[in-house]
């Protein structure tokens, strides 16, 4: 497989991802009752469930200690644990999925957002991945840090830039885009 180049890949500002981790975090509690509680009500002393709380609860003293240095948290690898603790719980497959989709999805949820741009197509690396080809779009400009593309059906789409772009790159992309423009109208 071939992988494609672009000429330029523009990083936007990152997402506030608090709700994100507030999911997460209100999923782990839930599971985290649910197996402890799972441990005391059943007489067959499996312990198990309890290992698994443990497991869940270590992973989320790390993630606060990653945020507390000014680090994003990743909450997947609990989310993974419920997951499995989910699926050793009598009928709790149905949420065992819920979970397994929740850890493998929080990664694209997170990533910093892209734009892509190369003389076929532009790509915005967002989850799901959106692809518009030129002749979509009647004008994209990118001045002080903020990157407005213009679509003919009167879409609009202004973002923040993430890192401070040069002027001497800012003119080159506008070169670059305004000749992609003209080139297919």
């Amino acid at each position: 497989m071939r992988t494609k180049t672009y000429d330029y890949i523009i990083v936007l500002k990152k997402k506030n991802n608090i709700r994100i981790d507030g999911i997460s975090q209100l999923m782990l509690f839930l599971s985290v009752v649910a197996f402890i509680g799972t441990t005391i009500t059943k007489p067959t002393y499996n312990l198990l469930p309890l290992f698994i709380s443990l497991l869940i609860l270590g992973w989320w003293i790390f993630c606060y200690l990653q945020t507390k240095r000014n680090v994003a948290p990743s909450y997947r690898l609990a989310l993974l644990f419920a997951a499995i603790g989910w699926y050793l719980q009598k009928d709790g497959i149905w949420i065992s999925f819920i979970y397994l989709i929740a850890a493998v999805l929080e990664k694209q949820v997170k990533f910093p957002e892209e734009i892509a741009f190369d003389d076929e197509e532009i790509v915005i690396n967002s989850f799901p991945k959106k692809r518009y080809s030129w002749n979509e779009v009647s004008n994209i400009i990118l001045k002080d840090g903020l990157l407005t593309v213009d679509f003919k059906n009167n879409q609009l789409i202004q973002k923040m830039v993430d890192a401070e772009v040069s002027i001497q790159t800012e003119k080159e992309f506008n070169a670059f885009v305004a000749e992609q423009v003209k080139n297919n109208q």
